[in-house]
């Protein structure tokens, strides 16, 4: 059985903490509070409620940590070295709408580097976690990314722009072009859990432009740690900086890759 480290534990107790008053929430959805906090995007009282709940638990067991939390924003810590960042929910949309496909994301980065990740699904109760060197696992069970090597065989994960927000025009052309080459293109609402569905064989690949770094920061490592490969579109590591995100398993990168920077390039051209 695999053992997580104190560090994990610590991640993976505040996340059950939060995770406890979501699903009371969520029973609830209706009679939440909610306020519109731009095209599109919502956060609700349970939102908050699960950051608090997570920044006190992070703050006493580390409580020298800088934090990068999604509602509250960047907090500066003691510890120069070290920074929790954290979405307490990602699916937001889903959860306000009863849909429950949701997640917390707790991420530790060290000296700029991701080395520790935790991503809790409360309805399955699916806890996927990982840290550098040791692996990545959805509760007991180690997690390894998708052998497939034909994108014509494969399922990939996606997130669209909605409104005014993004290149639609280009991400069009991409879901056009992915779309024609795989076996299907899943678009679930949750950047953390596609993550985890790549580490998990759920889904073979995911990509996602303009993404935040607390929503995908936990789920790199996790990809990573399975065996797979995640990069920027121009297959550098800017992900956290840039927001756009590629994962896939070593057989499937580089076609999907190619694949969705001639297809994105062209919908430019055309817009």
């Amino acid at each position: 059985m695999a053992v997580r480290s104190p560090v994990l534990n610590v991640m993976g107790n505040a996340a059950l903490k939060a995770a406890r008053g979501l699903v009371r929430d969520f029973g609830e959805v209706e009679q939440l509070q909610v306020s519109v906090k731009g095209p599109g995007e919502f956060v609700s009282t349970a939102d908050l409620r699960a950051e608090r709940t997570l920044k006190t638990e992070l703050k006493k067991a580390r409580p020298g940590y800088a934090m990068l939390f999604e509602e509250s924003g960047a907090e500066a810590g003691s510890d120069p070295r070290h920074r929790w960042i954290v979405d307490p929910l990602d699916g937001t949309t889903n959860f306000l709408h009863g849909i429950p496909h949701f997640a917390i994301s707790i991420a530790l980065e060290r000296d700029g580097e991701i080395v520790a990740g935790v991503i809790y699904e409360p309805i399955r109760d699916e806890m996927y976690w990982t840290e550098k060197g040791v692996g990545a696992y959805v509760n007991d069970r180690r997690l390894r990314v998708s052998a497939r090597r034909r994108l014509a065989e494969s399922v990939i994960g996606t997130g669209m722009p909605y409104r005014t927000r993004g290149d639609q025009s280009s991400y069009l052309a991409t879901l056009g072009s992915v779309m024609a080459a795989t076996s299907g293109v899943r678009r679930m609402g949750s950047a953390a859990l596609d993550l985890a569905y790549v580490a998990a064989v759920r889904f073979d690949g995911y990509w996602e432009f303009g993404i935040s770094a607390w929503d995908i920061a936990a789920g790199i490592l996790l990809v990573r740690e399975a065996g797979g490969y995640v990069s920027d579109m121009a297959g550098g590591h800017e992900m956290m900086s840039s927001g756009d995100v590629l994962a896939a398993n070593s057989h499937l990168h580089l076609p999907l890759a190619a694949l969705i920077k001639e297809s994105a390039h062209a919908g430019r051209s055309i817009s």
